[in-house]
């Protein structure tokens, strides 16, 4: 099988690319980045998902599945540049597929699009409607992805599409949204709360996405590994000191004295659980994640120790 991966260059989707290979497949990225030390198997286009000569790479190389992780979580970049990325990006990457004939198309997206709120259900399912939008803002922009991949399930009909929302993933690599948060030695909460955080392995989670792309399914997906865990054990397992505060000191403290920087939207996210029910995944395709909760963190933990005695 030929699979073409978008933002391939990023830590996670190198994972995918590798489990890919690794199982026999062909493997092709489009990332504006680039990879050093692809292993063989993997062929890279360096380009612009939205420019000419990425269609390119849909019309000669015609994949078989194209998985799209070129999608922007951090907020380092500006709401221009993320809805860019994000909405215009999969825009892009569906009318190729649609155009050149792509069999299978996966889509990979955040379970935050639900949004966190105190009337919320604790375990969302794939019917609950994505209220990120009114509760955080800011992600707006892969709301609307989401929402525009999903929309391929019916009108893109000779085309298998697969809509995942992934918990966070964690481990070795040190990257991604979580990842990013938990960066400095002083991670903050807001005074009188301790959400939940569904956190799995970044391994598992590429696990999950390969499997996705092999299987025969097609919807909407939420993938989780283990149990979540409440924030103030996140940051104990990970040796971070959790630091509480009130609400409006929070919001005026976030990005100064080693707190990590953070819209106003993300406030929610710190008092409020977003937890996935992904029960039906795994009876769709019989996933089953292969690190707990304490080998998660602890694996994210133990790799960023050793980066930082090497000064890294």
């Amino acid at each position: 099988m030929k699979v073409l991966i978008t933002g391939i260059a990023g830590a996670h989707a190198q994972l995918v690319a590798l489990r890919l290979v690794d199982n026999g497949h062909e493997v092709i990225g489009i990332d504006v980045r680039p990879w050093q030390g692809a292993p063989r198997g993997v062929t890279i286009f360096q380009t612009d998902v939205r420019k000419r000569p990425a269609a390119d790479v849909f019309r000669v190389h015609r994949p078989d599945v194209v998985i799209h992780m070129a999608t922007v979580t951090h907020f380092n970049a500006s709401a221009e540049q993320r809805y860019r990325v994000n909405l215009r990006g999969t825009q892009a990457v569906f009318r190729y597929c649609d155009e050149f004939g792509v069999k299978k198309a996966v889509f990979v997206g955040r379970h935050t699009i639900y949004g966190a709120a105190a009337d919320a259900p604790l375990y969302r399912n794939e019917d609950e409607p994505p209220l990120a939008v009114s509760t955080f803002p800011e992600l707006a922009d892969l709301v609307a992805a989401d929402l525009y991949a999903s929309r391929a399930l019916w009108s893109c009909k000779n085309m298998r599409t697969v809509v995942l929302r992934l918990v966070y993933a964690l481990g070795p690599s040190g990257r991604g949204t979580l990842a990013s948060f938990l960066a400095g030695p002083r991670v903050p909460m807001a005074m009188g709360f301790d959400p939940l955080f569904h956190v799995m392995h970044e391994d598992d989670a590429a696990k999950a996405i390969v499997l996705a792309a092999e299987s025969e399914i097609a919807g909407v997906f939420n993938i989780a590994g283990p149990p979540p865990v409440p924030l103030s054990v996140l940051c104990r397992a990970t040796h971070r000191t959790a630091v509480p505060l009130p609400e409006s000191v929070l919001k005026r403290a976030l990005g100064r004295f080693g707190l990590p920087r953070l819209p106003p939207g993300a406030i929610a996210h710190l008092k409020h659980p977003v937890v996935v029910d992904n029960a039906a995944f795994v009876e769709a395709t019989g996933y089953d994640y292969g690190y707990d909760e304490h080998q998660t963190m602890a694996s994210f933990c133990d790799a960023n120790i050793l980066r930082e005695d090497r000064g890294l």
